[in-house]
């Protein structure tokens, strides 16, 4: 990854931690593969993240719920189905989702941009220095 810029480390970091928490199985690794196209990255590091964050796709589901179902209205009327009852914490875990996605998204990707500038600036100083005798 040395060859790769700032913000395009940035922005795979970024892009795989918020797509990869996406609470519908098999939906990140589209949405990855979207991201690549879109945003022009490095497509295997995409997905490399996209894996490695799979962990929280699973224990962000009940919170990305109840965030949701405090933005969408609930149906009001109970129901025995459990096929209803998984579409709509479904349906709740995509909403709050979509809530902190693109804040947290730009957000982490500006954070790490900044990181990883100044941590080059750091590294090529030290080079022009050269070694200390």
């Amino acid at each position: 990854m040395k060859d790769l810029s700032a913000g395009s480390i940035a922005l795979i970091v970024a892009a795989g931690l918020v797509l990869g928490t996406f609470p519908v199985y098999g939906c990140p690794t589209v949405l990855c593969l979207l991201a690549t196209l879109v945003f022009r990255v490095n497509a295997p590091a995409l997905h490399l993240v996209n894996q490695l964050v799979s962990p929280l796709q699973i224990v962000m589901v009940i919170p990305f719920a109840r965030l949701g179902g405090r933005v969408l209205p609930t149906s009001g009327r109970v129901s025995t189905s459990i096929l209803s009852q998984v579409g709509e914490l479904t349906l709740h875990a995509i909403a709050g989702w979509f809530c902190l996605a693109l804040p947290l998204g730009i957000l982490l990707y500006l954070v790490l941009w900044s990181c990883f500038v100044r941590r080059r600036r750091r590294t090529a100083l030290h080079q022009m220095e050269g070694p200390a005798e």
